[in-house]
């Protein structure tokens, strides 16, 4: 291959959206990555970055040029941690993207669990609720709400994620406890906003199970976080809608309580991991899923369901 220390600078660089978060990677200075990619420029006679004093841009070429180069170079990657498995196991940096939310209540406490199993491998997490592209950004593991639909992906699903509508006991003291979706007009509700500005729908249930339908959200307040939103309802700021999984240390500790149970809709959604699907998957990947998954599967409150619910937790 042609110039790969150009190709890895490049990479890097365009991962890192710097030269100086590039070298720090790559155990380099800042001048050596950047004049491994002038080289790598010069070779292919285009600009691959657009530079300014702070700010390190791809251009339409190098766009391209990182379509192409990412899964090779991670390929390599794969090829060089298949070899480490002949001393002995996971070996290596795994990359994990998951949500804010997820990922503190239930990913990381798992993790430190991990990497004592495996003393030679390192766990990069990034905390962040925007969708990702896995390979182009270079994750080994995304954990996500839904499926992905990406045929080079392997999709596991973790647990299915009902939604229940929840208030705190002093609100529903001060404000009264609704009986009907209708009643929900009378009261102050606390909404979630997704990354992508759309919002997750409150959805009922029609007598006799004919269907379902769902109302106007007509929020006082909008929050993108879920940890976030059930600290304002355990603050007693009003009626939210939350995935069970989420709202089960604030029920069992009795600062919320379901709401509407017989009528709500769960709406169940799912929690997947995905991995890139390869023949032969690197160790420090395999074993980082496979704990995930184990650990993940575990956990009782994760795999919660409405329906059983003790009455204590009901309003």
């Amino acid at each position: 291959m042609r110039n790969l220390h150009g190709l890895v600078s490049f990479t890097e660089v365009a991962t890192a959206g710097s030269f100086t978060g590039a070298a720090a990677k790559l155990n380099l200075t800042p001048a050596a990555v950047s004049k491994n990619v002038a080289r790598l420029e010069a070779q292919l006679g285009v600009r691959l970055f657009n530079r300014s004093t702070r700010q390190v841009h791809l251009t339409e070429e190098g766009e391209r040029l990182r379509e192409r180069t990412a899964p090779a170079l991670r390929a390599l990657d794969e090829a060089v941690s298949e070899i480490s498995q002949a001393r002995g196991g996971a070996v290596g940096r795994v990359r994990i993207s998951v949500g804010v939310s997820f990922g503190r209540q239930y990913v990381l406490p798992l993790l430190p669990a991990i990497t004592a199993a495996n003393p030679e491998l390192q766990v990069d997490v990034s905390l962040d609720n925007r969708p990702v592209d896995m390979l182009a950004e270079g994750f080994d593991i995304v954990i996500r709400g839904g499926v992905i639909e990406e045929s080079s992906l392997v999709a596991r699903r973790i647990a299915r994620l009902p939604l229940v509508l929840l208030a705190s006991p002093e609100y529903l003291r001060d404000r009264g406890v609704p009986v009907a979706p209708a009643d929900l007009a009378g009261h102050d509700l606390l909404g979630v906003r997704l990354p992508g500005g759309g919002e997750i729908p409150w959805r009922f249930r029609r007598p006799g199970g004919r269907g379902s339908f769902q109302i106007p959200l007509r929020a006082r307040l909008w929050l993108s976080d879920p940890e976030a939103l059930l600290g304002l309802a355990c603050d007693h700021a009003g009626i939210a809608q939350a995935g069970l999984h989420h709202a089960m240390p604030h029920l069992r500790a009795g600062r919320l309580k379901v709401v509407l149970h017989e009528q709500h809709d769960a709406s169940e959604r799912e929690i997947v991991l995905h991995y890139p699907h390869r023949l032969y998957l690197a160790p420090r990947v395999r074993v980082t899923v496979d704990a995930l998954l184990a650990g993940l599967a575990g956990n009782r409150d994760l795999h919660a369901r409405p329906d059983t619910l003790p009455q204590s937790l009901l309003a």
